[in-house]
């Protein structure tokens, strides 16, 4: 009897003293902050959320979604803090955070939490390889009904009907040893940068998402290599339901890009030119304030994960695309678990400063139909004239897959689908390494998407 008291007894204080290890390590750090000033508020939460970007509620979920793989890799690791303490999962998911959050040296998050610089390299990387994982359905092209909802907040902004979306590109600026700094990465800003793509809905959450291609790459050129792209012209994405407009006419679903973009079946662009008509002109101010959104997005994701906003010291070109897409699954969280936006993080900004606006003339003769109808149709709604566009303009449907001519001298990555975990295949190239391109622009989880040479054309 006495021995089971006694087990008893020890199993209760071994419980008492991990939660109060839990605890200890948020009650030292945030002495810590106090005494160095790195937070200027004596309010607990909003200490936390400053440090973290995460409301604590977040950051319980998150330790929920990838706690089993890290104790399953820290049981035979056994990582231990410079107090000799074992780092619990809770402080371990802290000082992965905190890396991605700050954009800080390894060095400088190592100090915060009293561990090592390979320590904090180490976690980092492992919490990478589980939240990609572990966090996948929080990035995810929308379900039907999700879609109709999405479509029905666009149009309340600018009152452009059937919109699914709107896309945009930043550039992750890299420094890179010489050895790897070849043209390919070298963008036209003179940058060594790599790109992400992203397809935002109305609520700035990523819904789909492409890094890994070089920055000397444009923004046509990305879309065209992404699973995204071929997904729309096989007729597999955006193939919605049609929205029938007062006169008669259906708009197809489709969603908005910048000049950067082609005028597509599937992908509105603005007018481009000086000479415009009012009509055109107002289209073009409704398409700019509804496709916004994605630029906001961008700036949210590069203010509150500031290792993608910073300049990124020789970075491993085979993890970064990964340690991007883990960004923009936290990213997605926050909005899905209903975080306030911090308010050190500002909108305002520009994601991708220095850079110009790219400008692309390729334009499908039918999409200018389209995009002529519903700026006449919206000019028509203002005014209130019955004199609207013939509804015989209905070549609203799915163009088959297009021919791309094949570019010799392009860099092959594996383009390899994210909801899927495997070794990487790496094609080698004389002047440079070749990323492993993470897209979940793919319909189907367990399809790759094959390696085939990059199209610049």
């Amino acid at each position: 009897i006495m021995n089971k008291k006694r087990t008893r007894d020890d199993g209760v204080a071994a419980e008492a003293s991990i939660n109060k290890n839990k605890s200890d390590w948020w009650h030292d750090l945030s002495k810590k902050l106090s005494i160095t000033g790195k937070t200027s508020t004596d309010n607990e939460e909003e200490r936390f959320r400053s440090f973290f970007r995460v409301s604590r509620k977040t950051f319980d979920y998150i330790c929920s979604l990838v706690r089993y793989d890290l104790e399953v890799r820290s049981s035979s690791s056994g990582i231990i803090d410079a107090e000799g303490r074992v780092v619990t999962i809770e402080k371990q998911v802290a000082i992965a955070l905190r890396r991605l959050a700050s954009g800080e040296s390894q060095l400088s998050v190592g100090e915060s939490f009293d561990v090592g610089q390979s320590t904090v390299s180490q976690l980092t990387w492992k919490f990478v390889e589980s939240l990609e994982e572990r966090g996948m359905h929080h990035l995810k092209w929308p379900s039907m009904n999700e879609m109709e909802e999405i479509k029905a907040k666009f149009e309340k902004i600018q009152g452009l009907p059937n919109c699914c979306g709107a896309i945009d590109t930043t550039h992750i600026i890299m420094s890179l040893p010489s050895g790897e700094a070849s043209s390919v990465w070298n963008d036209p800003e003179d940058n060594y940068s790599m790109i992400m793509q992203a397809v935002v809905d109305h609520e700035m959450r990523f819904r789909d998402i492409l890094t890994g291609w070089p920055g000397s790459i444009n923004d046509y050129g990305v879309l065209k290599n992404s699973g995204f792209f071929k997904l729309c012209e096989k007729g597999q994405r955006l193939n919605g339901p049609m929205k029938e407009l007062q006169d008669g006419s259906q708009i197809r679903e489709y969603i908005l890009g910048d000049e950067g973009y082609p005028l597509l079946p599937w992908l509105l662009t603005p007018y481009q030119g000086k000479d415009l008509s009012p009509v055109k002109m107002q289209f073009n101010a409704k398409h700019k304030n509804t496709r916004s959104v994605a630029e906001r997005a961008l700036t949210r994701f590069k203010a509150t994960w500031r290792i993608i906003d910073r300049v990124l010291w020789r970075p491993d070109k085979h993890k970064l695309p990964r340690t991007i897409l883990v960004c923009c699954m936290l990213h997605n969280i926050v909005i899905d678990q209903g975080d306030e936006l911090h308010t050190n993080v500002r909108l305002s900004r520009d994601h991708d400063i220095g850079y110009n606006q790219q400008l692309c003339q390729s334009a499908d003769r039918n999409s200018q139909m389209l995009r002529d109808h519903l700026s006449k149709w919206d000019s028509s709604q203002r005014s209130e004239s019955k004199d609207s566009m013939s509804p015989d303009v209905q070549y609203l449907g799915i163009r088959g897959p297009s021919q791309w001519s094949e570019s010799k001298d392009s860099m092959s990555p594996d383009v390899r689908d994210l909801g899927r975990r495997g070794p990487s295949q790496w094609s080698e190239s004389k002047d440079s390494m070749s990323p492993d391109v993470r897209d979940v622009g793919r319909k189907d989880p367990s399809q790759h998407i094959e390696s085939k040479k990059f199209d610049e054309s």
